[in-house]
């Protein structure tokens, strides 16, 4: 299964043919070799993964505050390199010609609901436990955010929903709050796009990660996965 580094991060499809597209956005702690192996995962499912490395201009980036880097982050860069991949995509051999979906895990999470909101060109969307409120939650500061960085918060974005989603959350993420999680379904099916949210009971943040044995819940992680596939190729 060809693997290899482009300019926006690293991308891997099955061997032959054009397939669907999906943009991978990582974790807050970057392109690392469990994102790659998600990537390869959702590959050999049939698909062009392109896993985008947001942090591509600041190789020898630190960091020590997850919370306060993702509030100084600039959401409209982010959405803007998202547009980058997307097209990447419509243009690469692997996937040329077929529809573009985005998976995103926690920040990335965040940033593939934000995707399904206003980048031209998206046709579904599966945010992993993404963080979604301005008010509470990991985003929230007393100060309030850079309106120029943060320009609105993805609840507010889901409004606009402008393609299928799919959201894996679990219920005991200490990151977001379950009324959040029921806000977003409520914004997002006030749209009359297909949305489903699922909840998984005994699951906290990053369930999907199995490099993290506090975090893993290997039966939440497999339903979960078994869904976006199917999500993903019913949608893309």
């Amino acid at each position: 299964m060809p693997m290899r580094n482009v300019e926006l991060g690293t991308l891997v499809h099955p061997d032959a043919g054009s397939h669907p597209g999906v943009v991978m956005i990582h974790d807050v702690w970057g392109l690392s070799d469990h994102t790659r192996d998600l990537a390869q995962r959702l590959a050999a499912e049939g698909f062009a993964v392109l896993a985008i490395d947001l942090y591509r201009r600041d190789p020898g980036l630190e960091i020590q505050d997850p919370g306060a880097f993702i509030r100084e982050l600039s959401d409209p860069q982010v959405e803007a390199d998202i547009a980058l991949a997307v097209r990447f995509l419509q243009d690469e051999a692997a996937s040329r010609g077929r529809k573009v979906g985005v998976v995103g895990f926690c920040m990335g999470g965040m940033y593939a609901l934000l995707a399904g909101c206003g980048v031209p060109g998206v046709a579904a969307v599966a945010p992993f436990y993404g963080l979604l409120s301005h008010e509470h939650g990991l985003l929230y500061t007393p100060g309030g955010l850079d309106r120029a960085r943060k320009p609105r918060a993805p609840l507010d974005a889901a409004r606009e929903l402008a393609c299928p989603l799919l959201g894996c959350f679990g219920a005991d993420d200490a990151l977001i709050p379950s009324s959040d999680i029921e806000e977003l379904r409520r914004r997002a099916r006030a749209t009359g796009q297909p949305v489903e949210i699922v909840v998984y009971p005994g699951a906290g943040h990053a369930f999907m990660n199995d490099t993290r044995p506090d975090a893993y819940r290997p039966e939440a992680a497999a339903d979960a996965w078994r869904r976006m596939v199917a999500f993903l190729r019913a949608q893309l």
